[in-house]
């Protein structure tokens, strides 16, 4: 009997977030405009200066054995496949920018976070143009001045 109790509450649970989860989604995209297409993608030249400016959170959401095989150590650190349980952490007061090599499972985090009423945009050159981005000069300017 207990079990047979746990597995209807489990579900009903699950049923609810479900529901709520696509409800958010709803909203989202029956919201979404030309402006909401704009602001939702950020170029590398666009996020250094607002991580300059501390306006921005940069998202790492690559795999963990990617994120250890080569760093961006002014990025947080959160999987993909972490960040519903982890999006909490972030804070509504800064624009967060998801970041992946390219920008596939970056547009996927951004599009999540927007649904959870984030301000919320993606790195549309990758983190790939941002390491272009940030070579020579420009890399030591921006850490030089990130750390002040």
């Amino acid at each position: 009997m207990t079990k047979a109790l746990l597995l209807s509450l489990s579900f009903i649970i699950l049923s609810l977030t479900s529901a709520y989860s696509q409800t958010e989604l709803d909203t989202y995209l029956t919201n979404f405009t030309y402006e909401s297409r704009k602001e939702m993608k950020i170029s590398s030249k666009e996020i250094v200066q607002l991580l300059l400016e501390d306006k921005a959170i940069l998202v790492d959401i690559r795999f963990e054995e990617e994120q250890l095989a080569w760093r961006m150590e002014y990025a947080l650190k959160m999987p993909l496949p972490t960040l519903p349980q982890r999006y909490s952490e972030l804070p509504k007061d800064k624009l967060i920018v998801a970041s992946c090599p390219h920008k596939d499972r970056a547009i996927m985090a951004m599009m999540y976070l927007r649904s959870k009423g984030y301000q919320a945009a993606y790195l549309k050159d990758g983190l790939l143009g941002l390491a272009e981005h940030l070579r020579g000069d420009r890399a030591n300017e921006f850490i030089k001045n990130l750390k002040n």
